[in-house]
């Protein structure tokens, strides 16, 4: 029963609300509540503060939270060696990507989708910070996310591709026979652009600024679709990482420019918690992720787009 009340004290820290972790963890909110008040019992603190809404936890709660996180990610541990033991591995991949790297993530899990059949998978889109506490709280099990820039804390890294970019523009013939285009030039077209709370924006950035340019984007936004979707029916132009175009093509009024070096490389990678023993799910995605040709997957869409040569 401890386990089970842990769980319902770690649903309501994720969703900041008392009948959305009821709902989270099938059960009533009565039920819920009378769980956590019997875990206040049983370890003879107050947990949670008390209010007609959800207000945060005490101190000494958010002690409880820290452990009752690890607790459950041990016990996700013991499951999932005990699985590998009885012939394969089963279970729920969690991982946390940044929205950069969401169009090349499904070469990673189909990979380890190939190897362990029974595995299945949580992707969701967040930032790298959003990664960072993720791993630390343990509520996802690996991030994708840049690995060589914003502090990461104690992670084990694996590098897995160097991030390349590209001006996605509305077409213009003064453009048409640009073999690449400086980030100063590109600073002044009207842009959309992911947030500035998003890593590549920051990085992007950077990267104008190293060139004494400053970017002015007409639309922020923290999707892909929305870029292009912007691009095509707004006029404005973008800077998109490469990988984008394994899976989302180039609108047909809009073409592709390489950008000239940025100032800095960045590196996109698997990150995982320095914990010993690591989750065998998110070590299983390392090892299926060696077996990724990345360029050779990019290769077709970078071909068809024309901007092969400009990046290998």
């Amino acid at each position: 029963m401890l386990l089970r009340r842990l769980e319902y004290l770690a649903a309501l820290s994720r969703e900041g609300h008392f009948g959305r972790a009821a709902d989270a963890c099938h059960i009533s909110q009565p039920a819920l509540s009378a769980g956590i008040r019997k875990l206040e019992s049983e370890l003879g603190v107050q947990i949670v503060q008390r209010g007609q809404r959800f207000q945060g936890f005490t101190p000494e709660g958010t002690e409880v939270l820290r452990w009752a996180q690890r607790m459950l990610a041990e016990q996700d541990g013991l499951r999932q060696e005990l699985d590998r033991m009885r012939g394969g591995l089963t279970g729920v991949l969690r991982i946390g990507a940044i929205p950069t790297a969401l169009t090349v993530a499904s070469l990673y899990t189909t990979a380890l989708h190939r190897q362990h059949p029974r595995v299945t998978f949580s992707l969701r889109s967040m930032s790298s910070r959003e990664i960072v506490t993720g791993l630390n709280e343990f509520e996802v099990d690996v991030g994708m996310t840049y690995v060589d820039g914003e502090p990461l804390g104690k992670v084990r890294v694996v590098p897995l591709y160097r991030e390349r970019y590209l001006f996605l523009t509305p077409r213009r013939d003064e453009l048409a026979s640009r073999t690449t285009i400086s980030w100063q030039e590109a600073a002044e077209s009207p842009l959309c652009l992911l947030g500035t709370d998003m890593q590549n924006r920051r990085i992007i950035d950077g990267n104008f600024a190293a060139e004494g340019a400053e970017a002015h984007a007409v639309v922020e936004t923290d999707t892909v679709a929305a870029i292009y979707a912007h691009v095509e029916t707004m006029n404005l132009s973008s800077v998109i990482p490469h990988t984008w175009l394994h899976r989302v093509k180039v609108p047909e009024n809009a073409m592709l420019i390489p950008m000239s070096k940025p100032a800095r490389s960045v590196h996109v990678g698997l990150v995982l918690t320095a914990r010993d023993p690591a989750s065998l799910l998110a070590r299983a995605l390392v090892e299926a992720a060696q077996t990724v040709d990345l360029h050779a997957e990019l290769g077709p869409a970078l071909k068809l787009s024309g901007v092969s040569a400009a990046i290998d």
